[in-house]
């Protein structure tokens, strides 16, 4: 693990005693967000962004280590291990180098050069490689024989053999690689056959594209592969032949004659032939890997912004999921979100029983005492919004609009099933729709990430890195607020660290048998539930009233005793410590320092005891498009209009103006000045003010601007 730490260390720049530390918690099981928050001396108070990243490069170093084993193993068996490749291979801690140690070893389909050295060409091509022999002709009738039917076959055999030697050189590929990061040139051309059909039209801006590869930025290249992959582009990536074959002719040709010629000949065709493709296809990998990284990120932030998206609470809510045909579904849910009611009204074309659907709405929000109204923003968002303010309700109720991506997944996923047996979809999906407004966080988990609709080009990534990126994420989310154990759902728990969906299934039945936990020591009568796993999960579980007021905060309860032996010294009880300002100033944290517990935990200690088990999103607020417009129809240049962004990639973000198509506000229009991440801007949600910069009708497209 030392030369690990030691390679992880440099990479990330990070203290090599905090990253040996933190290595060996994750060795130990320990979760990510666990050790961000309740491992801080032993991490050097590495954040959960820091632990993530040492935890991404210790899987690939782990992976890196079995590749070698796998390698030596190869080259052993062949009896070619010398002493000197050992010593590369096992001090090598780079894959593309490894890869390029190993390439001459590599098992192979039967090359030209394998069939060339079968028929005894080999010692021909060391004397050609030698450049000394001024009739190579003559030497090479010696190797006349068999399927060599003449001088001039032995020569093209040797050249063979050569060209393969120059394409497997460690010198020649990073000579090449060289040139690809400074010239390489990515080019997108459209495939005639298809350039007029419909499909095509939406990659248009890269029928006849060009741009050096290192300025092509993530969304272009994915957008381009997106395009290849379904058959509307070819896409390539070249740097300048001539020059590389020059570089080339420099590191393998000496002086001048026919065997210098020959071998100039060999490095041409090892260009063009084996080393051009092999680059190319590398690059190709390369740039699309981190074109991935890079929308991976985009798509993790847009998920931990939609994950903490400001909660309305425990509210009775009504939630809608708006139609035309079909009519609009409407439940009625208490405030703990349990269904009390479903039916469904007709307000719009082609049914349009307005007054009998106003009736009947405003007979449901007083029977069931609703508090706030939520409103799917799909098909007919904006009409029944129109239609709920006209209601005449028997007292005030908030009307929200809230995304209903995904919700269609979730009413026909085995959760929903499990939820509402007796149910059909729809009904499932305005529940999905009500539940969102009382609290996303804990809707939203139930819902494969992919399918919440943020982010960009999320089906054409590595689903693998994708996926682990998006649960660490969820994890993050699910821990920094915290879990009421007493209500979260099994799907919650499950992302609690340390817990999973055995641990999680357990609570939730020991929970039905035993009735509502009363302590966090409870957990460990949870059957599976050992030391380790209620290590890793107590902190983040919260038990709102319980007689232990610290069972419903962020203290972790292997500091309780720190916080008792607090409250003694003031001379009070743990609950006036929490209630009494004047008795925590008192505290002077420096006394409770000990040798595992130091200034870090002591001050998240005393600020949980200030707001125990404060919820960390903010709070919601009620948003309403402009009145007068409701169609692209209706919009004109230098309109302003308010807006909620439902999208955020990293060349600009969406915006919803309530007109049935989210308008862009690039990158470029956010600020009055150098935008580097559209989030340093704006987030998931926010209510802004936008001015409608160009329509496109042809296209549905709409170009908005944040500076004006």
């Amino acid at each position: 693990m030392n030369i690990f730490a030691q390679l992880i260390s440099k990479q990330l720049n990070l203290p090599k005693e905090g990253v040996e530390n933190t290595l060996a918690l994750l060795d130990l099981g320990c979760t990510i967000p666990f050790i961000a928050r309740y491992r801080k001396e032993r991490t050097g108070n590495l954040n959960e962004v820091q632990i993530a990243q040492i935890s991404d490069a210790y899987d690939k170093l782990k992976e890196l280590a079995k590749r070698k084993e796998t390698i030596l193993k190869t080259i052993e068996e062949q009896g070619k291990l010398t002493d000197d490749l050992k010593h590369r291979i096992e001090e090598c801690w780079d894959a593309t180098t490894l890869e390029d140690l190993y390439l001459p070893f590599k098992p192979k389909r039967r090359t030209r050069a394998q069939v060339a050295r079968e028929q005894g060409l080999e010692p021909l091509a060391t004397l050609i490689l030698l450049q000394r022999e001024s009739h190579p002709e003559r030497v090479a009738e010696r190797y006349v024989k068999g399927e060599v039917k003449d001088a001039d076959s032995a020569i093209k055999g040797a050249q063979d053999i050569i060209a393969e030697m120059v394409s497997e050189d460690e010198r020649s590929r990073n000579t090449l690689r060289s040139a690809y990061r400074r010239e390489a040139v990515i080019t997108s051309k459209v495939v005639k056959a298809k350039a007029d059909s419909e499909e095509a039209a939406k990659f248009s801006d890269y029928f006849d594209f060009s741009e050096p590869l290192r300025r092509c930025s993530s969304h272009r290249l994915l957008a381009m592969r997106r395009g290849e992959s379904e058959g509307i582009l070819r896409v390539s990536i070249t740097a300048n032949d001539e020059e590389c074959i020059d570089r080339l002719i420099r590191q393998h040709v000496r002086g001048r004659g026919p065997c210098s010629d020959l071998v100039e000949e060999a490095v041409e065709d090892a260009y063009k032939r084996l080393l051009r493709p092999s680059i190319e296809t590398e690059f190709a990998s390369l740039s699309k890997e981190k074109a991935d990284e890079d929308a991976i990120i985009v798509f993790a932030e847009n998920l931990r912004q939609l994950l903490l998206a400001a909660p309305l609470g425990q509210k009775r809510v009504m939630g809608i999921d708006p139609g035309f045909r079909t009519g609009c579904k409407v439940v009625c849910l208490d405030a703990q979100g349990n269904l009390l009611h479903h039916e469904a009204i007709f307000p719009h074309p082609p049914v349009n029983h307005r007054m009998q659907a106003k009736m009947h709405v405003e007979q449901m929000v007083k029977d069931y005492r609703i508090e706030a109204i939520a409103i799917g923003n799909g098909t007919a968002s904006r009409e029944t919004s129109d239609f709920v303010k006209t209601l005449d309700l028997s007292h005030p109720v908030q009307t929200f609009v809230v995304s209903e991506d995904g919700a269609s997944v979730y009413s026909a996923s085995k959760t929903a099933r499990e939820e509402f047996p007796d149910e059909d979809v729809t009904v499932r999906g305005a529940v999905s729709i009500g539940r969102r407004l009382m609290d996303p966080l804990a809707e939203l988990v139930k819902i494969d990430p992919k399918s919440i609709g943020v982010g960009q080009y999320q089906h054409d990534v590595d689903q693998g890195k994708l996926k682990k990126s998006l649960d660490q994420t969820v994890e993050s989310c699910v821990n920094s607020v915290g879990v009421n154990l007493n209500t979260a759902s099994q799907h919650l728990l499950t992302y609690v660290s340390g817990l999973g969906p055995t641990l999680a299934k357990n609570i939730v039945e020991f929970r039905r048998e035993h009735g509502p936990f009363s302590s966090r020591a409870q957990l460990k009568k949870v059957p599976r539930l050992g030391p380790a796993a209620y290590e890793q999960c107590a902190g983040f579980l919260r038990i709102p009233g319980a007689k232990n007021p610290l069972d419903n905060s962020a203290v972790h309860p292997e500091s309780y005793d720190i916080v008792a032996k607090m409250a003694k010294d003031c001379g009070c009880t743990v609950d006036e410590l929490i209630s009494d300002r004047s008795k925590r100033s008192q505290i002077n944290i420096q006394r409770y320092v000990t040798d595992t517990v130091g200034i870090p935990t002591l001050t998240d200690i005393m600020n949980e005891l200030e707001k125990p088990g404060r919820d960390p999103r903010e709070q919601i607020e009620e948003f309403e498009f402009d009145p007068n417009v409701t169609s692209i129809d209706d919009l004109t240049e230098g309109m302003v209009l308010p807006g909620i962004v439902t999208n955020i990639t990293n060349f600009g973000a969406f915006v919803d103006i309530g007109v049935h198509q989210d308008g862009l506000v690039h990158i470029s229009q956010l600020a009055n000045k150098y935008v580097r991440d559209p989030n340093e801007v704006v987030h998931l949600h926010q209510h802004v003010r936008v001015m409608v910069k160009e329509i496109d009708h042809r296209r549905n497209r709409i170009a908005l601007t944040m500076k004006f």
